[in-house]
């Protein structure tokens, strides 16, 4: 699966507003939780099995579920289901009964924490 949205994110959060005078005034600061890590798979490669796809649901309705997460590069994150549609999938065929290998393309919403 591949990381969508690894630079659609910044550690610094600001904000501009004016003063009563009309000067610019911003505000800054660090951002240390919250980077969204969208993984998604394409309909050739990162595909994910019917029961995988059932254990990361079952990981989901963990309410405060907190989940290391490594990438193939070897960076790692702690990290929880995003509260807006945590997973998407679909199946790569349809099957009228998906067999626990049968694959699927997802994508799987997370947060930092």
């Amino acid at each position: 699966m591949l990381w969508v949205d690894e630079f659609n994110w910044s550690a610094v959060q600001k904000t501009v507003e004016r003063g009563i005078t009309g000067a610019q005034i911003i505000d800054a600061a660090a951002r240390i939780e919250g980077r969204p890590i969208t993984l998604q798979a394409v309909e050739d490669q990162g595909w994910i099995r019917r029961a995988t796809l059932l254990a990361v649901q079952a990981l989901v309705d963990v309410p405060d579920g907190q989940y290391p997460l490594r990438l193939a590069d070897g960076r790692e994150f702690t990290v929880q289901f995003a509260a807006d549609d945590p997973i998407a999938a679909a199946p790569i065929s349809r099957p009228e009964l998906p067999a626990a290998t049968h694959p699927y393309v997802a994508t799987l919403r997370l947060i930092t924490v």
